[in-house]
């Protein structure tokens, strides 16, 4: 069957962990709707613990201390859990993801013996302490502090006033046991900048450690299951071997050393070692919305209403032209975030799977790219799965349907792991500084030492499918000439051409501002926030495209092939339809083009309505993780498909 061909495609790489988690959790790790929040985090908290390990998140960790070393594993292994429960996903991503994580990249080897064993087997259940109620996204001016003392050999860790507290913590209201806990070091009577440190917080009965106050966060919209809290410390010490200091490290004696001498380019390596984090909740996002999207399409198969002139039965919703605007566009876009993730996930692996040091420029690379699809798909995700909800009329407002917990335990997304608006920031700034050494500063931005053609190699840096890409936009004609608006290569120098006029009109505008305003970094970057932002979103556009592209290649047959590339027609005319203002001002399209855009649009979702079904099955999620009352009750797919195709 096709629909399993196209699984296969998007199983991708990791086909195995898929098909593992696909057979070994059932129906006892589904999400259930209409939960309080103690009785869900009880639920979530037993079932962390019965949660494989061998194919699971848990896999990233280093083989020689209980895992595998899979980095890309449990990064598919968390997107797969979040097709039965996001709060189980989240737990999990705390456990062994941000707190477990944390201590294998920035630990040392005794305390990856004292420790992983424990954390692998949720002996230990832990926190990862950065956030505080003041400093979010903003993470290099933490207030928490940790003074050492010589005399003691301990540091001394304090919260030095409220706005200091570690807020939204996951695990701190009733599990956390431990936390990672970043902190501003100072020793010496100097400060050397944010460093973490391993911190007990509960004793064994699990009440607080002396000097560590814990708080729950409260009710929240969504994501019940995770008992997210606050933590405050009061003067509390702490070991000088509990300095997580593979980065930075203090002798005995209060001297500081470190193999990175730069303070802010050491402070932003520490934390790209931990990107897996924002690979991770992108993932999550894009499996919630190829959930709520399965829902909706096959909905829309059975429900039906009003009929035609003539007619006896109603109208299948899918049938509209109207549904299919909102189904279909969103479909493909979720076809070209699965690919595009799935590449990341690979370079992610590539890059940090190694026994020796990541590449920095490859690590930058990382970086940039999770930043943007993190953003990009967790957007797409709140947008998406509140259209499928309306898309199902008052079933799709039901809990026992599954989308409102979908919509709820989602919408955090786009602001933790990094607020989606930084992250484009931090992306834009990628493009046009190539991470230089000022790195967090805003000093690059009133430089004008800007190179148009330097900034053209950064953007023409391919992602996936070098050459069969290059050899379609080289044989699109020039300008003057027209070719077919489903023409691959004419989508890809669209998507091209807008990045890079965007990126130099930035960089135009970046040099102005420097030249009247050199003694003002702040006002030269605001004036032109809006066009930086454009600039990233162009940018993950276009490599979402060149992963599309590169996706259908994988495709076994030629019915597989056909169905993706008319999909990609989709996504590609669908964002070009979306942006046609700005292709219309600056003369990428003509009026007459831009109409033949839309009416190509509309003749796409009359060719893809007989696959809408297909494509939603490829997505391979079992009948048992979705749980959805509508669904239920639906009739037998071939007696569906055959009144359709009897034109009822």
């Amino acid at each position: 069957m096709v629909s399993e061909a196209l699984r296969d495609v998007l199983d991708g790489r990791w086909v195995a962990i898929r098909r593992a988690v696909r057979e070994e959790l059932g129906a006892e790790f589904v999400a259930v709707p209409g939960e309080t929040g103690d009785e869900a985090r009880e639920r979530i908290s037993r079932l962390i613990r019965k949660l494989p390990t061998d194919v699971g998140v848990a896999s990233a960790f280093p083989a020689g201390h209980g895992g595998s070393g899979d980095q890309g594993g449990s990064v598919v292994a968390a997107e797969m859990l979040a097709y039965l429960d996001l709060s189980l996903m989240v737990k999990a991503g705390v456990q062994w993801g941000l707190f477990g994580g944390a201590v294998v990249a920035l630990g040392n080897e005794r305390q990856h013996a004292a420790y992983l064993k424990d954390i692998i087997d949720t002996e230990i259940l832990g926190c990862f302490a950065m956030t505080e109620t003041g400093h979010g996204s903003d993470v290099q001016q933490l207030r928490t502090t940790c003074v050492y003392d010589p005399a003691t050999q301990t540091f001394d860790l304090h919260t030095p006033h409220e706005a200091a507290r570690k807020d939204y913590i996951g695990n701190a209201a009733r599990d956390g046991r431990m936390a990672v806990v970043f902190a501003q070091l100072i020793t010496g009577g100097k400060s050397r900048g944010v460093h973490a440190w391993l911190v007990p917080i509960r004793d064994g009965n699990g009440d607080p450690m002396p000097g560590v106050t814990l708080g729950d966060a409260g009710p929240k919209a969504g994501l019940l299951g995770v008992d997210n809290g606050r933590i405050s410390f009061d003067h509390v010490s702490v070991p000088r071997d509990m300095l997580l200091d593979r980065y930075g490290q203090v002798a005995e004696d209060g001297t500081y050393s470190s193999p990175i001498e730069n303070d802010t380019r050491r402070f932003f390596t520490m934390l790209g070692t931990l990107v897996r984090g924002r690979v991770t909740v992108g993932g999550a996002a894009s499996a919630a919305t190829r959930e709520a999207l399965t829902i909706a399409v096959r909905y829309g198969e059975t429900r039906r209403q009003f009929t035609a002139p003539g007619a006896e039965r109603e109208i299948a919703l899918n049938d509209y032209l109207a549904h299919q605007r909102k189904l279909l566009p969103a479909l493909a876009t979720s076809y070209a975030y699965a690919f595009a993730q799935e590449e990341l996930v690979g370079t992610l692996a590539d890059v940090q799977g190694g026994s020796g040091p990541a590449d920095e420029h490859q690590q930058r690379e990382l970086e940039s790219r999770a930043a943007g699809l993190k953003a990009m798909q967790t957007w797409h995700a709140t947008h998406t799965i509140q259209m499928c909800r309306e898309a199902c009329g008052g079933a799709g407002y039901l809990a026992e349907n599954r989308l409102p917990g979908l919509k709820a335990d989602t919408d955090v997304f786009t602001t933790f792991e990094g607020d989606n608006t930084v992250l484009l920031q931090l992306v834009a700034k990628g493009l046009l500084t190539g991470y230089r050494d000022a790195f967090g500063s805003l000093d690059g931005w009133g430089r004008a030492t800007f190179v148009a053609e330097q900034v053209r190699e950064m953007v023409l840096e391919r992602t996936a499918a070098r050459a069969l890409i290059q050899r379609l936009v080289s044989a699109v004609p020039g300008r003057g000439e027209e070719v077919a608006v489903t023409d691959r290569g004419w989508h890809l120098t669209m998507f091209e051409d807008r990045e890079k006029h965007v990126l130099e009109g930035a960089i135009r505008r970046l040099r102005s501002g420097a030249a009247t305003k050199k003694d003002r970094p702040f006002e030269i970057f605001n004036d032109v926030q809006d066009h930086v932002l454009k600039t990233a979103t162009a940018h993950i556009d276009r490599i979402t495209l060149e992963a599309f592209v590169a996706g259908i290649e994988r495709a076994p047959g030629t019915a597989e092939k056909a169905l993706l590339n008319k999909l990609c027609d989709l996504y590609a005319l669908t964002v070009i339809e979306a942006d046609k203002g700005w292709f219309l001002e600056h003369g990428r399209l003509t009026p007459a083009r831009s109409k033949a855009v839309t009416a190509v649009v509309n003749d796409l979702l009359r060719e893809l309505r007989p696959s809408m079904r297909t494509l939603v099955d490829a997505f391979a999620i079992p009948e048992e993780w979705l749980n959805c009352a509508i669904l239920r009750e639906e009739p037998d797919r071939q007696d569906v498909m055959a009144a359709h195709d009897a034109g009822a």
